[in-house]
């Protein structure tokens, strides 16, 4: 873990902190429910656990680098919005329990914490997942392949999950190229109250 968490804190120190939500979250704002506790899985800076905390949820952002854990507590002191941080590795440390109305995971792939994520949905909870496809590689190196979901993976994803637990529904199942220029695949899934 010390490895990982040093490499992350290495990227987090030299990359420009993003400070408004991705479009995929903030396009669907009229998704989110009226209000709850809110998770941002491996959520870096928080630049998504702020925007959700400005909303009035009681927002808690996991993240593996201490060096984002720090700009995120300060983004949301500057908000100024309060802001729950764990510092875990989510590849062997648990997720942080609770009946969540929103999880967001963005730019973060571990298929098992994807096929975890909706079971810690409450009731009428929304999780919000982007990330890129192996497709993005046409116009970008990075992130490698192993970051990237293969075409169509997400509906699959989505159906198992659905499959698993007929609770969720399928909100949305997109795939393509954004304004950004990358090649994302998209889900939002909510549990029936």
């Amino acid at each position: 873990m010390a490895s990982v968490r040093s490499s992350w804190n290495e990227r987090h120190t030299e990359r420009r902190t993003a400070t408004r939500p991705a479009a995929f979250l903030a396009d669907r704002e009229y998704l989110l429910p009226a209000g709850g506790r809110a998770l941002d899985v491996a959520g870096g800076a928080g630049r998504h656990a702020v925007w959700l905390a400005r909303r009035g949820f009681e927002v808690t952002l996991v993240d593996i680098a201490d060096v984002a854990l720090a700009r995120a507590e300060a983004a949301a002191a500057e908000a100024p919005v309060p802001l729950t941080t764990v510092q875990a590795d989510l590849s062997c440390d648990p997720l942080p329990a609770g009946d969540f109305a929103v999880i967001v995971v963005h730019d973060y792939l571990d298929r098992d914490v994807w096929s975890a994520l909706p079971a810690s949905l409450g009731p009428g909870g929304v999780l919000f997942a982007c990330q890129p496809t192996v497709r993005n590689l046409e116009r970008h190196p990075r992130p490698s392949a192993r970051w990237l979901l293969d075409e169509g993976e997400i509906g699959t994803l989505a159906q198992v999950v659905v499959d698993a637990d007929p609770a969720l529904q399928v909100v949305e199942v997109t795939e393509g190229w954004t304004e950004e220029g990358r090649h994302e695949a998209r889900l939002v899934l909510r549990r029936r109250r």
